[in-house]
């Protein structure tokens, strides 16, 4: 986990698992050389301060907004594959403009932050401007079509907030966590989303299907702790089996 702690990003993610017939949490912490397994009875804060990452961490968490991530200091950077797929579902059920408008600024703003990679020149900050002006504009927009519902005075008197539909709730995080979303657009060393996280997850959901529940505690963190020194062998471009055998003999080629 060292190795993560120092680096600038690191995408975060959780998915069920079995252990002993009941329902766990598999959670990841990785980057493109390293991955981290950890399995806990737990999804949010208190698993994530048993893993002890975020605690410590100082750089950029990359995860899809679930809502414990937010209470640690560090800086957070939000999947927007994952926001893209919600404006779709919302453009579609409730035909909203400023879904379809805003979805389609993203992918503008990713493909110019690819182009400025590609050709390895900086982020020009007026065209950041630029786009941030578009992007506040377009929430203007969303506003205006989701005014604030009309209350009937028995409705005034039940305690509680008031229920928004789908669309509006969307709405509200792109207003509340713009900068979150945009920071791969101020940072080109952030991803645009948290599919490194997702790629690593997705063959411990494949053992899962195949094997069911881990018959123990052990086993289930012995297997996350192998997985993990695997994955990051081949994201190294090392020799598994050199790096199995040099593990076995008591000399892991990585730790």
């Amino acid at each position: 986990m060292e190795h993560l702690l120092t680096s600038h990003s690191a995408h975060c993610d959780e998915t069920g698992m079995r252990v002993l017939g009941t329902k766990w949490w598999l959670h990841v912490v990785s980057n493109n050389l390293w991955t981290y397994y950890f399995p806990h009875p737990k999804r949010g804060t208190e698993a994530m301060d048993a893993l002890g990452f975020l605690p410590q961490y100082n750089g950029v968490a990359v995860h899809d907004g679930y809502s414990s991530y937010n209470k640690y200091g560090c800086e957070h950077a939000l999947c927007n594959a994952h926001l893209k797929r919600e404006l779709n579902g919302i453009e579609e059920s409730f035909e909203q403009q400023w879904a379809k408008k805003i979805n389609e600024l993203l992918s503008e703003m990713k493909k110019y932050t690819d182009e400025c990679r590609e050709m390895e020149i900086s982020i020009d900050q007026e065209k950041v401007r630029e786009f941030e002006k578009i992007y506040d504009a377009i929430m203007q927009e969303g506003i205006e079509e989701n005014p604030p519902p009309k209350t009937s005075k028995a409705q005034v008197k039940k305690k509680g907030r008031t229920a928004q539909t789908k669309a509006k709730n969307l709405l509200d995080r792109f207003i509340l966590h713009k900068e979150n979303i945009l920071r791969f657009l101020n940072n080109l060393r952030v991803s645009f989303d948290n599919n490194q996280a997702e790629r690593d997850i997705r063959m411990m959901k494949l053992q899962q299907k195949i094997s069911g529940t881990f018959r123990s505690i052990e086993g289930a963190v012995a297997f996350c702790r192998i997985r993990a020194y695997i994955s990051s062998i081949k994201k190294n471009g090392m020799n598994v089996m050199d790096a199995i055998l040099a593990a076995l003999n008591g000399a892991p080629l990585l730790s």
